[in-house]
């Protein structure tokens, strides 16, 4: 462009030549050229256009066939209705066998649809062949005729009274008249009554009557009225074919709009009902009560007929029904399949007395055993009743240990690889907190081995447990039990010693031990009841809830009404402290977890109402109400009595209590009602007052904030944040902002993510700021406000927080509100990705009490499961300045990493150790969080889901929760004298192996595939389960996520879902060559 001519000109040339006038057409070769080119395009347009309207010979001859046709059914010679009628009927039965175009009959026939309607309409009622056949035809002509609204395809259906099958009218028509069945049923039972029919429908159409489209009244002709039964009956005959012809998912839709799931137990063959089934289970969490319930009855119901009883019996453990888990559990002959249905009541925690009378059983349970099930079930042999009780379960463990190279011990350092981290902390002098770190990482990494060396192998005045401090002695001492865990036998005697010290916290620790050892295992005699009942009485109240807690672990899910009367004395007295009382009722919360028990949640709730307003500021009382809750898990509306009597009670706590009640009721039930609920208590916010200050502060709408909370940050523009509802971090709700995010606002240098109340555009250096120092401030930014790690301590208040006379009272149960909407929606896919959207935003926009627990959910929704994404967000979390967030952040990154050994969790972890070297608190749960990641050295897992996680372990659940709400007030319990809290995690800790028994119940090693679970529900012909898969031999760890097939076709399995405990059977017919 520099060289160019400075003489030049640009003259703008346009595209094409403008239109000239055409009289000067003639004139004008080159317009005149143009002009003819256009007239004959247009000439070869419309002569395409005609060529297009023009019928070929054979549509022609078919259309004039067709069109006579219609004309002999409007003379007055009546023998030629029939002839004519089989004739209509036959051409289009032979073009609707392709369905890729409308059909040719079809079209040439629309033009005469209301024509022959009224040729019906006039035809005398002799003629009921006639008018029967005629009626079928229309039916499958309104297809492409029929005005919405009017469902003629159903209407000339229904009058016809043809006994001939729909499908040989062809695929489509079936599913056309499937969808317009299912319309009219629903309008069919919203307008039961020709009232309510006048007051609902536009322009009064009455029940049944065709709707008005458009605004007009419709015709009297098209009125009709039809019967449930009518309706459901024709439904059936649909079914039938869908069942026949692939469409499993078809049929399911259509009787579940019907209302007639339950009548497809008996219409399922052999080779539809595993399709069948999948679906129905899969469509559970998108139903309401009693939809949801009905489909999983269903399958139960259709997996018996075929007698496929694990899978019946899965599904029988799943609502909870005594009833049914008996019948599943007795109806198989064979005594192998027993003992496979065994492991999976084992593997679910069901009590044992449901199936089997022991001695030890109690009056209590006789009677309702009698009231459910009619009768006291039988006296099993003990090779079932070891199956039951997973009495074998350590020793095929430690097998499983040997057979993947990982039975050898591990120390902490083994774990911690301190060479690896950029600034080794060895240096540090020892402290009793590191020693109790220590004692939990090798308590879990080790855990089930029974072969670590710190204390059960240590020797004499080496032991670990005299390295740590009072209660960490305590804790110290309950690690044998994790490490002995599940050795009900020789574990015993390990504990046992310590039961006679001196010591009041190792004695108290050996009581947890005992019940830790026992943790998922039933015994037949109760060795566990025996050794630790005496205690119960105790005088000294650590050892009393040392050994309440140990009948809580050891008896999660028994539902042992004679353990429940011996503990039921300490709720009921209003003396006995609250402290005392709230593990009192945990322990009776796991004990009697999912059970809906009506007696043991009003002794919880009587204790509540009768005790004084003062005994409730004691952080403990939040135990009370988990306890409620976990006697309600997973049974929905069954708690509606006891939410109601929380409402009566004034004070904040039963607030709290009410709220995890409510969500523990629909735990894993995807249930998007209770979210949104959960979502709207997240919006509340509580307002800074200051003394003698009357004037009240305007408040949003819950709506609003939820409104904005689910809006895209990025569609808020420079909106100010005080304009989100007042729930940017550290917002108190009347239009101040804190000062990071005016600090953001104002395009200033962002700070890491999460950034604290109050926080005022402080840097975040490559270490925290020294929390002992608690007086730490800055004079910049808002009105003083602190920062640093020491903020984490500071009160919630607005800009200006130099006023000693704000005040902000945090709302609790906000906090149990964030971790309820990852119990919800846990046990559903696509709710539990939708939960993760709503927490990045409570992260952004709530109160610090909000902010704190979002890490917690998330280590909820995905225990066991280290998905990059979440992994990433909790370790953006864990450097937030708020030390709160971050201590719960990496907490919750062990619970997310349990027993996986990712390497990219514990880098992060090693990384962390570094950066909070001098931070004692969140440098102790590194370590705790580097010994869940390496939990069982890679074999346990902390996912409460099993049997291709189509089942909740309702004892792992309430493990999992309890910690968790420990987590809400952290300083006070896991991080202050109550860590041994940390062993709850025992009733969630399950091996994540597969082992393949032989028919006598010796291992057995057959070549398997592990591959990548996919999901082929609903998909069209026979899919592979599983992808990327690898060839092993049993036995082979399974993780969360994964799916097993059998390599070859040598053994049949048992049960469907090779998971766990598998018995297999030789195939007599296999041939190796083959």
């Amino acid at each position: 462009m520099a060289d160019r001519d400075p003489a030049a000109a640009d003259i703008l040339v346009p595209a094409r030549d403008p239109a000239q006038p055409d009289d000067n057409d003639a004139k004008d070769p080159a317009a005149g050229k143009e002009a003819g080119a256009e007239s004959a395009e247009g000439k070869r347009g419309k002569g395409k256009a005609e060529a297009k309207d023009e019928l070929s010979e054979e549509d022609a001859q078919l259309k004039a066939e067709l069109e006579m046709l219609v004309e002999r059914l409007k003379e007055p010679d009546t023998t030629l209705y029939l002839p004519a009628l089989e004739s209509l009927r036959t051409l289009i039965k032979t073009s609707t066998s392709s369905m890729t175009s409308v059909p040719k009959p079809l079209k040439f026939l629309r033009p005469h649809y209301e024509a022959l309607g009224a040729v019906r309409d006039g035809w005398d009622e002799k003629f009921k062949d006639e008018r029967s056949l005629l009626a079928s035809i229309l039916s499958v002509l309104a297809m492409t005729y029929s005005d919405s609204g009017k469902r003629d395809t159903l209407y000339y259906r229904l009058i016809s009274g043809s006994t001939e099958a729909p499908g040989t009218w062809g695929h489509e028509y079936v599913r056309h008249l499937a969808a317009e069945l299912g319309e009219e049923y629903v309008a069919l039972t919203l307008d039961d009554g020709a009232d309510e029919a006048a007051e609902e429908k536009p322009n009064g159409a009455a029940n049944g009557d065709a709707i008005a489209v458009d605004g007009e009244a419709a015709p009297a002709e098209h009125k009709r009225e039809y019967t449930v039964p009518q309706l459901q009956e024709l439904g059936l005959e649909l079914a039938d074919f869908f069942l026949k012809h692939n469409a499993e998912a078809d049929a399911v839709d259509l009787l579940l709009e019907l209302e007639s799931i339950s009548k497809l137990t008996d219409r399922v063959d052999d080779k539809a009902y595993p399709r069948v089934c999948q679906y129905l289970v899969s469509c559970v969490p998108l139903l309401v009560p009693p939809d949801d319930e009905g489909f999983l009855y269903t399958a139960a119901a259709i997996y018996a007929r075929h007698d496929r009883y694990p899978e019946a019996l899965s599904l029988a453990i799943r609502l909870h029904d005594r009833d049914l888990v008996r019948r599943y559990f007795e109806a198989p002959k064979n005594p192998v399949m027993q003992k496979q249905l065994a492991y999976i009541l084992s593997r679910a925690g069901t009590p044992l007395h449901w199936v089997h009378a022991s001695d030890s059983m109690q009056p209590e349970d006789d009677e309702v055993a009698e009231a459910q099930t009619g009768g006291r079930p039988p006296t099993l042999d003990d090779d079932l009743v070891a199956c039951l009780g997973a009495q074998n379960l350590s020793t095929h463990f430690r097998n499983f240990g040997a057979a993947v190279g990982v039975a050898d011990p591990r120390t902490p350092d083994d774990i911690y690889k301190t060479h690896l981290e950029a600034r080794p902390s060895s240096s540090l002098p020892d402290s009793a907190r590191q020693n109790l770190a220590a004692t939990f990482v090798n308590a879990f990494v080790n855990a089930g081995f029974g072969n670590e060396t710190l204390v059960s192998k240590a020797e004499d005045g080496e032991s670990f447990i005299y390295k740590n401090k009072a209660e960490g002695m305590m804790s110290a001492t309950a690690s044998v039990g994790l490490g002995m865990l599940w050795d009900h036998e020789g574990g015993i005697n390990h504990v046992d010693k310590y039961t006679f010290s001196p010591e009041e916290h190792v004695q108290a620790g050996a009581y947890l031990a005992t019940g830790i050892l026992f943790a998922n295992v039933r015994t037949d005699p109760d060795v566990c009841f025996a050794l630790l009942e005496d205690h119960i009485d105790n005088p000294s109240a650590p050892l009393k809830t040392a050994v309440f807690n140990a009948l809580a672990i050891a008896y999660a899910g028994s539902e042992r009404h004679d353990i429940a009367n011996r503990i039921l004395p300490y709720i009921q007295d209003e003396k006995t402290s609250i402290e005392v009382a709230a593990n009192a009722a945990i322990a009776l919360g796991f004990i009697f977890v999912g059970s809906g028990e009506g007696d043991i949640a009003s002794a919880i709730l009587q204790s509540i109402m009768e005790r004084e307003s003062a005994q409730f500021a004691s952080e403990w009382t939040i135990f009370l109400g988990l306890a409620l809750g976990l006697i309600f898990l997973g049974r929905k509306d069954a708690s509606d009595a006891t939410l109601e009597t929380l409402k009566v009670i004034d004070h904040p706590m039963a607030r709290t209590a009410a709220i995890l009640v409510d969500v523990c009721s629909f735990a894993a039930t995807g249930n998007v009602l209770k979210v949104q609920q959960m979502l709207h208590v997240c919006a509340e916010h509580a307002a800074a007052k200051k003394k003698g200050d009357d004037g009240e502060q305007p408040e949003r709408s819950a709506e609003d904030v939820v409104q904005a909370m689910n809006a895209d940050p990025a569609e808020l523009g420079d909106a100010p944040l005080d304009d989100v509802g007042g729930l940017g971090a550290g917002g108190d709700g009347t239009g101040n902002m804190p000062g990071a995010a005016r600090d953001v606002q104002m395009g200033e240098a962002e700070q890491p993510a999460g950034v604290p109340e109050g926080a005022t555009g402080g840097t975040l250096t490559g270490q925290p700021t020294d929390a002992a120092d608690p007086t730490t401030t800055s004079a910049a930014g808002a009105g003083g406000a602190a920062t640093g790690p020491a903020a984490a301590t500071a009160t919630a208040g607005a800009a200006g927080g130099d006023d000693d006379d704000d005040h902000v009272e945090p709302l609790k149960h906000q906090a149990v509100a964030v971790i309820g909407i990852a119990l919800v929606a846990m046990g559903e896919e696509v709710g539990a990705e939708m939960a993760l959207r709503q927490f990045q935003h409570l992260m952004t926009y709530g109160d610090p009490v909000i902010r704190k627990s979002v890490p917690l959910a998330l280590g909820l929704i995905s225990a066991s499961n280290p998905q990059l994404s979440i992994l990433d967000t909790l370790s953006k979390y864990s450097h937030d300045s708020d030390l709160e967030v971050a201590a719960n952040a990496i907490f919750a990154m062990g619970l997310v990493g349990a027993g996986t050994n990712n390497a990219r969790l514990a880098q992060m972890l090693r990384a962390l150790a570094t950066y909070y070297a001098k931070e004692p608190d969140c440098l102790f749960l590194v370590r705790v969080a580097q010994g869940l990641v390496h939990m069982g050295k890679g074999t346990i897992g902390l996912n409460p889901f099993f049997n291709d996680r189509q089942t909740m372990s309702r004892q792992a659940v309430a493990g999992l929760l309890a910690v968790i709400v420990s987590f809400t007030e952290a300083k006070t319990f896991v991080l202050g004298k109550h860590h041994w809290m940390l062993y709850y995690l025992a009733t969630a800790m399950y091996p994540q192996f597969l082992i393949t028994l032989d028919e006598a119940g010796e291992e057995k090693a057959v070549t398997v595939r592990v591959g990548q679970a996919v999901n082929t529900i609903g998909l069209a012909g026979t899919r592979s389960g599983i992808s990327g898969f690898q060839t092993h031999q049993t036995p082979v760890r399974i993780a969360t996520g994964e799916r097993a097939e059998l390599g070859t076709n040598e053994f049949f399995a048992y049960s469907s879902v090779l998971e766990g405990f598998v018995f297999l059977k030789k195939n007599e017919g296999y041939d190796a060559e083959d």
